[in-house]
């Protein structure tokens, strides 16, 4: 079965860096396009980034010039590099694989995805 993995949450201090790993096995990883989420309590489960096939890479706007996402189709691996850490960024961050190679207009809809990490929890304390 399909299972995604995700990695490397941690506790860390605003203007901190952390690197988030997702590991998937169970799929031809190269093949789809992979997402990142986050969700903070009380609140909906947010878009962060889609990357597809060929790495052509959608992000959120709350993001943008922080954070990084990159795939390592030999590993089967997601990264999200994620620098200049806010506390607002505080969340509970889950990979996703995409039902489609390409990421489209569609890429921060969680109906875009199939496949789920349990999460890793990422704090960014001021």
């Amino acid at each position: 079965q399909v299972q995604m993995t995700e990695s490397g949450g941690d506790l860390v201090q605003a203007g901190g860096s952390l690197r988030l790993s997702c590991k998937a096995s169970g799929l031809k990883f190269e093949d789809y396009a992979m997402g990142w989420f986050r969700q903070a309590p009380g609140k909906e489960r947010e878009g962060i980034s889609c990357i597809n096939y060929v790495s052509d890479i959608y992000a959120a706007d709350s993001v943008k010039g922080r954070f990084t996402t990159s795939r390592d189709n030999d590993k089967d691996t997601l990264y999200l590099q994620m620098n200049s850490l806010k506390p607002e960024d505080t969340a509970m961050y889950y990979c996703a694989s995409s039902i489609a190679s390409t990421c489209s207009d569609s890429w921060a809809s969680t109906s875009r995805y199939n496949y789920w990490g349990q999460g890793t929890q990422v704090t960014v304390s001021s």
